[in-house]
Parts: C-alpha cells; structure tokens; sequence
C-alpha cells in the first residue's frame, strides 16, 4: 500500500532534478542573453544637442554583449539589432519585433538599453524599469521625460486591455518577477558602485516586457540632456564603464539564480535521502506465518485495554483545556533583509549562505518562491537599509522587505 505514494514522491523529486538541470547552463544560471539596443532606424528615440538615443543604446549593447561573450563561455548572446536599423513599420511593430526575436531565441534574460532626456538640464541619473503598474511613477515619467514616443507604452484606456494587462501583472510574481526584480538590484547597484546618481528601480506599463516571455528590465543609462552626462555617455570610457556595470550586473544575477537553484536541489536530495526505507517493514510479517497465534491473542485482549471508566478521563481534560485559549497578538511590523527565495525549503546551516551561515532565518510568503532567507530584524527600514549595503558585500541582490513574525508582508 506504501509503495505507490513512495514511488510518486520519488518521480516528483527527480521530475523536479531534471527540471533544475535543463533550466539553464549550471555555470551561469542561465544559457541565453537577449540584448536590446532600444529605437532604430527611423524611430531615433529621444534626441538633444545632435546626440541620438538610438546610436548611445547600439554603441553600449555591443560593448556589453562582447563582455558577456569574452566572460562568460557558455552563454550565448542574441542582439535584437547590431546596426541603426528599424525593425517594424511602426512603433508598436518594432517593440514587438524586439520580444518576437528574444523569444524566438529562448531567451532566459532580456536586457533592453535606453537612455532618458528631460526639460530640466539639471535631470540626472540611472535608473532600471520593470513591468509593473504604479500610478505615482507612472506620472512621474510622463512628467519627466520628453521627445520620447508614448506608444512604447501599454494604452490602459481601454477597460479590457486594462483587465488583460493587470491580470498578466498579478501572474507575474509567480513567473518572473522576482527575478526580473533581482536583475533591476544588480543593475541599479553596480551603477552606484560606479559612482553613478541612481534614480532607483521603477515599474513602467512597457510593450516590450509584457511582450516578452522571460525575466526583463529596461534600464535607463543616463540624460542625454544634463551636459555632464552627455558628454560622459559620448565618450569611449564612460560606454565602457556602463557597459562593465551592466556585464557586473549580469554576473550578479547569474550568482542569484545559481542559489536559488542549488537551493532547490539541495532540498530535492534531502527529500530523496529520507523517504526510503519504511516499506521494507511491512513484508516482513507477511513473509512468515507463524505469527498467526500471536495475532489472535491481542484481538482477544483488546476489552481489557477499553473500559469504561476511563472515557471521562480523557474527554474532561480536553474540553477544559480548550477554554483557556487566547487569540495571539498581533505581530509588530519590522524589516529584515532578504539574501534569498526559494521554492523549497533550504537548511539555514547550508554552505551556500557564505558569511551568513547559521545567521540566517527563513521566512515564508506568497509566490512562486514562497521561502525566504533574511538576516536579521529592525524596527525602521533605515535600520535595515544599513545592513542590507553590508550584506550587498557578499549578496548584491539582497534587499529590504517587510515581515510580521515569519511572514512576509507587502
């Protein structure tokens, strides 16, 4: 009767084995990189002072996709364009043509380059996008920027496409949000480690990461209409220096997704170590059958082992000792710092949390990944936000979140 239940937890965990191993390349977490010089052609993208976006985004994509190609062997890099073209008849056909391209190429990350221009000269920064909704960023882009087309963003006048759109959002944490929220980190924060005014991580209601079927962002690399940054962004060292903290970046997310995966495997071994040998218990008695007198004699002295008296022994005690029961408190609201997600548990002695080892405490939430692995507890996020930048030394993914006693809260 053991045998079947025992059989299928061992075909989910090697179905889970399996899945880990052909996920993507073991040395880098993943196996294709998809680059996207953004605009093209006759869509030039924002433009001031003679500068275009388009040649800027192109001129740092390929610096960046022969990083990856000289760095990281294995990986294969797919460009949406390698010279000034279009790639639709419209906007609206282009953006798709990018996401048809990195799909078509199976693409595990997406990486789509632009660059921002304002009325304000004194605007500057970087700053990375994810597909996402939020009204107060959103006016705060339409705000900021200029001499960009709108139609890079998803219409949501329309009640329908609306629905599709915000539906597509919720799902998204269970796919690739999170990760394309981890590649946003790693971006954003090897742009301040090159010195770089950082603007922050920001959902946008883009075509061309709804479009695409993989963990994306869309990062902003500098105003081309801030003198300083211009002229920085014109220049061969200041394209080298992005491009080497995007490729950083790529290289932090690669270690992220590596965890999570050794996690998940680590998990499905110890699952396999432990459902082995109780089976073997059962066909022993069957095997034999002299026992059969033995058998008879508890069936006759199971009476004994049920009198009367002592029904009221057990039930009186149980209906007394439920009435004393509380509601527990409400937990505080505090803020921890996040290293790791994983959709199965992980020992917090694993290797795997380097410095961290033994520090470590999980916390579970909602999501694909509903295991998470924090170190330690404040009452501000200022407080949390001091040691998330240690821990980003050894972790550059990790990031702040809000808990109530093991649980993670948005």
């Amino acid at each position: 009767m053991r045998t079947r239940p025992l059989l299928l937890l061992l075909f989910a965990a090697a179905t889970v084995l399996t899945n880990v191993a052909v996920a993507g390349n073991i040395a880098h977490g993943f196996e294709v990189v998809v680059i996207d010089a953004g605009h093209g052609g006759k869509f030039p993208g924002a433009h001031y002072g003679g500068l275009y976006e388009k040649d800027l985004t192109l001129k740092v994509a390929l610096k960046l996709g022969k990083l990856i190609e000289d760095g990281m062997p294995g990986v294969k890099v797919v460009y949406t364009r390698k010279t000034d073209k279009a790639l639709g008849p419209d906007l609206a056909s282009d953006l798709q043509a990018r996401a048809d391209i990195a799909n078509k190429a199976g693409g595990d990350l997406f990486i789509s380059i632009h660059v921002n221009a304002a009325r304000a000269t004194a605007a500057r920064g970087v700053e990375t996008l994810i597909m996402g909704e939020s009204p107060k960023e959103q006016r705060y882009n339409e705000n900021a920027l200029y001499e960009s087309n709108r139609e890079d963003l998803i219409d949501m006048s329309d009640e329908r496409t609306a629905a599709i759109v915000r539906a597509y959002i919720q799902n998204l944490q269970f796919t690739y949000g999170e990760y394309s929220m981890a590649m946003a980190r790693c971006i954003q924060n090897n742009y301040l480690k090159a010195g770089r005014h950082s603007r922050g991580i920001k959902p946008q209601l883009l075509r061309v990461l709804y479009a695409t079927d993989m963990p994306g962002v869309l990062t902003e690399i500098g105003f081309m209409s801030n003198p300083q940054e211009a002229a920085y962004m014109k220049s061969e060292k200041g394209q080298n220096e992005i491009a080497a903290s995007l490729y950083q970046a790529v290289r932090d997310y690669s270690a992220y997704v590596v965890g999570t995966r050794m996690a998940e495997e680590e998990q499905v071994n110890a699952l396999a170590k432990t459902v082995a040998p109780e089976p073997a218990a059962e066909p022993a008695k069957t095997a034999g059958e002299k026992p059969k007198t033995e058998t008879a004699k508890p069936a006759a002295e199971k009476p004994k082992e049920k009198p009367a008296a002592e029904k009221p022994k057990t039930e009186t005690p149980a209906k007394t000792a439920e009435k004393p029961a509380q509601k527990p408190a409400a937990q505080p609201l505090r803020y921890t710092v996040q290293l790791m997600a994983s959709a199965t548990q992980v020992p917090v002695s694993s290797a795997q949390f380097r410095d961290y080892k033994g520090q470590v405490k999980q916390f579970t939430s909602e999501g694909r990944f509903p295991y998470k692995y924090c170190v330690g507890e404040y009452e501000t996020r200022d407080a949390a936000q001091r040691k998330a930048a240690e821990v980003r030394k050894v972790f550059p993914g990790a990031f702040v979140v809000s808990c109530r006693g093991t649980q993670i809260v948005k």
